[in-house]
Parts: structure tokens; sequence; C-alpha cells
């Protein structure tokens, strides 16, 4: 059975969010992550896409990418929209999802898929060329302006087909930063840039009444 990370706000169940790594795995960083949003009021799903596997080189977090079952991380992550809905103060509410680098990919993608399900995605330096004409979700990418893998161009023809679908996306470019910079113990991770993105993370999250906390 493949792990997970759950965590709910102290007061009792909030409004969803699932959280989807990078190709750092389900390590230390994204636990904290999701630690931070359940502080936030949110009740907090982060399925483990490797299996265990928490990579601490980038040859071995590329081998985890170039590894990974694609059929089996879309039907595990289909499961843990369902899974998470039923752990919230509203199970028949939508829910958010905040993805890292290919995180981010498989949250666009989730939005597409499920459109009934997420109502709102956060996409750190990831991209997803698809049809979002079914989505129902409001967007927030934030980009890195060094970055090679997910590139600034990259990032805006992903806000193109977004803007296509008529989805409501806002973006936001970080300078002198590279790939992962917001993930802590990440080799180009940048704390200052870091705390402006989880800033405008949470405002766009509790900005957005489907996963907004009661007061």
């Amino acid at each position: 059975m493949r792990d997970a990370y759950f965590i709910e706000p102290a007061t009792g169940p909030g409004p969803g969010v699932l959280v989807i790594h990078s190709w750092w795995g389900l390590n230390d960083g994204t636990r904290a992550f999701c630690d931070a949003l359940a502080d936030e009021g949110f009740s907090v799903l982060a399925p483990d896409l490797f299996d265990g596997e928490v990579p601490t080189t980038l040859e071995d977090a590329e081998t985890a990418l170039a590894t990974l079952d694609i059929n089996e991380a879309a039907s595990l992550l289909l499961a843990s929209v369902n899974a998470l809905r039923a752990l919230t103060a509203d199970p028949r509410a939508p829910i958010g999802a905040v993805g890292f680098a290919m995180g981010a990919s498989w949250a666009l993608w989730l939005s597409a898929r499920l459109p009934d399900s997420v109502a709102a995605v956060v996409a750190y330096y990831g991209t997803q060329h698809i049809d979002f004409d079914d989505s129902q979700s409001e967007y927030l990418l934030h980009a890195a302006a060094l970055d090679p893998i997910a590139s600034t161009d990259e990032m805006a023809q992903t806000e193109a087909w977004l803007g296509l679908a008529g989805r409501p996306v806002t973006s936001h470019v970080y300078d002198d930063v590279a790939h992962n910079f917001a993930e802590a113990g990440a080799p180009d991770y940048d704390a200052e840039a870091a705390a402006l993105a989880w800033e405008r993370t949470v405002d766009f999250l509790r900005s957005h009444p489907p996963v907004t906390p009661e007061d």
C-alpha cells in the first residue's frame, strides 16, 4: 500500500488541499509544507508517488521520475482526491491542489480531469499543455526566472492554455532563483523567494470560497 501524509487543523477538519511532491519525493520539506498549511486551517493530504523513495541526489531524483509508472501515479492521485474530500469539513466541496515541478504538472492535470472536485490550483514551476476547457479551477503559477526545466517561456505557454479556456490565472516570476527554489532542502532553495511564494499561495487559497476555511 502506498504511503501518504495527512494532517488536519488542531481544531478539526478544514477545507482540503492536496499537495503533490516534486522529484525529491515525500520528504521532510514536503511534510513541513503540509504542516504549515494545516496551521492555516486546511486539511492536507500528500500522496507518495515514489512509494517510500526519497532521492537525495539529482541523479537519483531523475531516475525516480524516469521510472515512475504514469498510469499508477494517475490512479493514486485520482483516488487521493476522493479520499481527501471525505476527510474535509464538507465532503461535498471541491478541494485545492498545490504541486511542485512534476507535482505541479499533475495538479494541473487533475483540475482538467476532475473539474467538479478541484477548484483552485497552485503550480510551482511546473507546466501542462492540455485542454483545460472542462476545468472549473482558478490558478496561481509560480515561475523561476533561472529555471532550465520549466522555463518562463514554458510557464507562459501554460498560462496561455489556461487563458484560452477562459480560466482565471495569476502568474508570478521570481528573479534570480532556479528550479525547486521553494522546496526546503532542495539544492536551489531560496528562503526569501520561498517565503514570498508561500504568502501568495496561502492568500490565493483563502481567497477562493470553495477552499476557504471558516473564521
